[in-house]
């Protein structure tokens, strides 16, 4: 049953991030939207998310409910030790989704208004993924030390680092691309298409010169992130998967396909976080000296597991066929 709650926390990590990354995304697309098409892009936005953006937000909750039922020594270090960035997150999403509603239900609609709405929107859809990313790069960059003795090195630099700061900027390029190339199938108009179409272009372009920030930043600070990967089969053929699906989506999207683009977008995605995640598995954190947090041996009591992976397996059957019936039913209009 242990191997059974990891999976579903992996599932809920990987889920939230296809589905809520896109959420931010759609914000960050915003951001670097000029003037004259930002209201043609909140239209098509709306369209996409405003249905079931809170929905995405399930996935996290699950996430987080995983790790302290089933895992509390683990999420008692990860709140500790990086509770700064944690908090920063949890701000930006509770202020991107209070500015989603407010500017979209607010009476008066007020310019001013409408303007601040706007701009909280925008910047903590891009706070929010980056400070995501600096959370996932911190657990696997051994900065974080459980002996340290002075505040800034146990709450501050073991996040405040190039590695884990490469990281977030990595994950909100990929934010963007996965928004960037769900729009295009949501957009109508043919010139909203092609502006997306060179959206998704600059979000893979700025992806791919993260991506390689990661890897150098991984050097400098003697974390050998390269050898894990390239010398690990399993991660290696991920990473070549991830490659020719990028190739397949923009054969495809060159065709004019722009549904189907989305599910080798998302497993694209699926499988970078599969070649970091197997490489680094059982250990959820990596600490500094090698005391890693281990999902297979800082677990909660054999019975707890059961109960909790019992309420995750009912939890499924109740759940995933609404959610998936929510998604169909707005795809159709």
């Amino acid at each position: 049953m242990l191997y059974i709650v990891i999976t579903f926390l992996f599932l809920a990590i990987v889920l939230y991030f296809l589905l809520g990354g896109a959420d931010f995304g759609a914000g960050i697309i915003e951001l670097f939207t000029s003037h004259k098409n930002k209201s043609r892009t909140r239209k098509t936005m709306y369209q996409a998310i405003g249905p079931v953006w809170e929905a995405n937000h399930m996935w996290l909750i699950i996430a987080v409910v995983i790790l302290f039922v089933g895992f509390p020594v683990i999420y008692s270090d990860m709140c500790t030790y990086l509770h700064i960035p944690l908090l920063i997150m949890l701000l930006g999403i509770t202020a991107r989704g209070t500015a989603f509603a407010f500017r979209s239900y607010d009476a008066i609609k007020g310019e001013r208004t409408q303007n601040f709405y706007n701009h909280v929107f925008v910047y903590s859809s891009f706070i929010t993924p980056l400070f995501l990313g600096i959370i996932a790069g911190s657990a696997i960059s051994r900065q974080i030390g459980l002996h340290e003795t002075t505040f800034q090195s146990a709450y501050i630099f073991d996040w405040l680092n190039y590695f884990s700061v490469a990281v977030g900027l990595f994950t909100v390029a990929l934010s963007g691309y996965l928004a960037a190339v769900y729009l295009i199938g949501e957009a109508e108009d043919e010139a909203d298409v092609k502006r997306f179409i060179r959206k998704a272009r600059l979000m893979n372009i700025l992806a791919v010169a993260f991506g390689g920030m990661v890897f150098l930043s991984a050097e400098l600070e003697n974390i050998r992130l390269a050898h894990f990967i390239f010398g690990n089969p399993v991660s290696l053929i991920a990473v070549i998967a991830a490659a020719i699906s990028l190739v397949l989506l923009w054969v495809l999207m060159s065709k004019g396909k722009k549904k189907i683009i989305r599910v080798f977008a998302a497993f694209q995605v699926t499988m970078i976080l599969l070649a970091v995640g197997y490489m680094h598995f059982p250990y959820f954190i990596m600490i500094k000296g090698g005391e890693n947090l281990s999902l297979l041996s800082l677990h909660a009591t054999a019975k707890t597991i059961d109960d909790l992976g019992w309420g995750l397996f009912i939890g499924s059957f109740l759940i995933l066929p609404s959610l998936f019936y929510l998604y169909y039913s707005f795809d159709q209009d």
